[in-house]
C-alpha cells in the first residue's frame, strides 16, 4: 500500500483535491451561489484536465478514481436540479400499476379524492420539491425510464434519501457501462482508450448525471452498447438496444435516418436495403412494445402536448433562437416562439435528412460523426438547452476528430447564472459568451478538418 501511494502520490493528491471540491459541490452549495458554483467547477475542470493529460495511460487508476468521485455523491440530495422529485412521483404511480401519463401532480394535489386507490408517499414533499411548473404538466419520460423510477419509488415511503441512492446507483452503473463499451469501441477504431475519460472523469458528467440524477447516462449507455454491437455486425441486438435507448430518452430518434448509407451501399432494393428495413422495424417494434402498456388516445394527447412545450413554450440557454427572438422583439414587439418553435424542428429535420442521404456514413466513425453533427445542429436551433443535454454530443465526439463538445461541457455551466438569489433571470452576456466561444471553436475545427482532407486528396 505504501509503495502504491509513493508511486502515485501526484495523481492521488490531485484526486484528493478533486474529492474535497466534489464534497463541497454535493453537500455545501446552493444553486443560487453562482460565484462559488462556477469557481468549484473551473477548479475541477483544470484538475481533471491535468489528471487525464498526465495519467491517461493508466486506465484502471483513472477508472477507480472516477468511481470514487461518483460514490462521494451517493447520499446527497441533488442541489442543481429538482427533476428527481418528479421521477419518484412517477415511480410510485408505476409501482401501483397507475398510468403516470394520464394526470398531473397538480391534479392529484388539488383533489386526491378524484383518484381513489392512488396513494403517493410524501406527496407534499415531492410536489413542493418538483415545483409548480413541473407539477402542472403531464409526464414526458418514456416507459423504460419510468421502470427505473418505479424501482426507486418503492423506497420513497421509507426515505427520499434511500430513493436517491437507488437512482444514483443505477446511473453510476450506467456510467461504468459507458466506460466499458466506450473503451472497446475506441479500440475497435484504433483510437486512444484514454479518450473515454473525457466523459467518465469529466466533472460535467459526474455532477450532472451521477450528481443531479439525469438519465441521459442510461440512454447513452444503451446507445454506445448498440453502436459497439453494430460495428461488430450484430445489428439485430444493436437495434433492440437502440430502441431501448429511445425508450429512456427520445433523443436517439433523430439518428435513425443516418443509418441509411451505413446499411445501403448499392441503392434501393439491394441486400443492404432489406437489412436496413429489418433494423428499423426492430428499433420501432422495441419502442412500440415499451409504450403499449400505457397507450391510449388520452396518453398520446398528453404526451405530445408535453413534448411540444420544449419547442413552443420553454426558453433556456438557447443560441440561434435567442438571436431570432431579439429580432422578433425589434421588428414586431413580441416573442416569436409560438411561430418559430414550429419552424425550427422542420429545419432540423431537413438538415438531418440532407446529411443522411448526401453525406457518406458508410463506416462506424463516419456514422458517429454524422450523429454528432445532427445532435449539435438540433441543439443549436433548440429553444431550451439544459446543461445535461450536452452529455450526448460529448460522448459522440470522443470517436471523431472533433473536440468542440468537450469545450461545451466546460462552458455550459455558465447557464447556471440564471438561478440567482433574487430569482430566475438569464444573463444573456454569459449565454452569448458560451455560444460565441463554442461556435468559433467548432467552425475552426470543421474548417481545419476540411482543409486537411483537401490537401490529402
Amino acid at each position: 500500500m505504501f509503495s502504491f501511494i509513493k508511486n502515485y502520490r501526484i495523481p492521488l493528491i490531485i484526486a484528493l483535491l478533486c474529492a474535497i471540491l466534489y464534497g463541497s459541490f454535493a453537500y455545501d452549495l446552493l444553486r443560487s451561489d453562482f460565484i462559488k458554483l462556477i469557481s468549484l467547477y473551473i477548479a475541477l475542470f483544470i484538475l481533471t484536465y491535468n489528471l487525464i493529460r498526465m495519467y491517461g495511460w493508466n486506465f484502471w487508476l483513472l477508472a477507480g478514481i472516477g468511481i470514487v468521485f461518483r460514490l462521494l455523491f451517493l447520499p446527497a440530495i441533488p442541489n442543481l436540479s429538482q427533476d428527481f422529485y418528479r421521477f419518484l412521483w412517477d415511480g410510485q404511480l408505476i409501482g401501483q400499476a397507475v398510468n403516470p401519463y394520464l394526470f398531473t401532480p397538480e391534479m392529484y394535489m388539488t383533489d386526491p379524492a378524484n383518484f381513489p386507490g392512488v396513494e403517493i408517499a410524501r406527496a407534499n414533499e415531492l410536489y413542493a420539491g418538483m415545483g409548480q411548473l413541473n407539477g402542472s404538466h403531464f409526464s414526458n419520460y418514456p416507459p423504460v425510464n419510468q421502470l427505473f423510477f418505479a424501482i426507486a419509488g418503492y423506497f420513497t415511503e421509507k426515505s427520499i434519501v434511500a430513493s436517491v441512492i437507488v437512482l444514483r446507483t443505477i446511473l453510476i452503473l450506467a456510467d461504468i457501462g459507458i466506460l466499458y463499451f466506450g473503451k472497446k469501441l475506441l479500440e475497435h477504431f484504433n483510437l486512444p482508450a484514454h479518450r473515454i475519460f473525457w466523459f467518465f472523469l469529466n466533472p460535467f458528467i459526474i455532477i450532472e448525471l451521477s450528481g443531479n440524477l439525469h438519465f441521459e447516462g442510461v440512454m447513452l449507455f444503451l446507445l454506445i452498447w448498440s453502436l459497439y454491437l453494430l460495428v461488430r455486425k450484430k445489428w439485430l441486438f444493436s437495434a433492440v438496444l437502440l430502441g431501448l435507448s429511445i425508450s429512456v430518452k427520445l433523443i436517439p430518434l433523430i439518428f435513425l435516418p443516418l443509418f441509411y448509407h451505413y446499411f445501403v451501399d448499392k441503392g434501393l432494393f439491394s441486400k443492404g436495403f432489406w437489412k436496413l428495413k429489418k433494423f428499423f422495424w426492430t428499433v420501432l417494434a422495441t419502442v412500440i412494445v415499451s409504450f403499449l402498456p400505457f397507450f391510449s388516445s388520452e396518453f398520446a394527447k398528453n404526451f405530445l402536448k408535453t413534448i411540444s412545450l420544449w419547442f413552443q413554450d420553454f426558453e433556456f440557454n438557447a443560441s440561434v433562437f435567442y438571436v431570432i427572438r431579439w429580432i422578433g422583439f425589434q421588428v414586431n414587439g413580441w416573442d416569436p416562439i409560438q411561430t418559430v418553435g414550429k419552424i425550427l424542428p422542420l429545419v432540423v429535420i431537413a438538415f438531418v435528412l440532407s446529411i443522411s442521404f448526401f453525406r457518406k456514413n458508410k463506416t462506424g466513425q463516419q456514422l458517429i460523426t454524422g450523429m454528432l453533427f445532427a445532435i449539435s445542429f438540433y441543439f443549436l436551433l433548440s429553444t431550451t438547452i439544459h446543461p445535461w443535454y450536452v452529455a450526448t454530443p460529448l460522448l459522440l465526439c470522443l470517436f471523431t476528430k472533433y473536440k468542440f463538445p468537450i469545450l461545451w461541457s466546460g462552458l455550459v455551466f455558465l447557464s447556471y447564472s440564471a438561478y440567482g438569489a433574487d430569482g430566475y433571470s438569464e444573463n444573456l452576456w454569459l449565454v452569448a459568451a458560451e455560444y460565441i466561444l463554442l461556435t468559433g471553436f467548432a467552425i475552426w475545427e470543421i474548417t481545419k478538418s476540411r482543409q486537411t482532407r483537401l490537401s490529402a486528396n
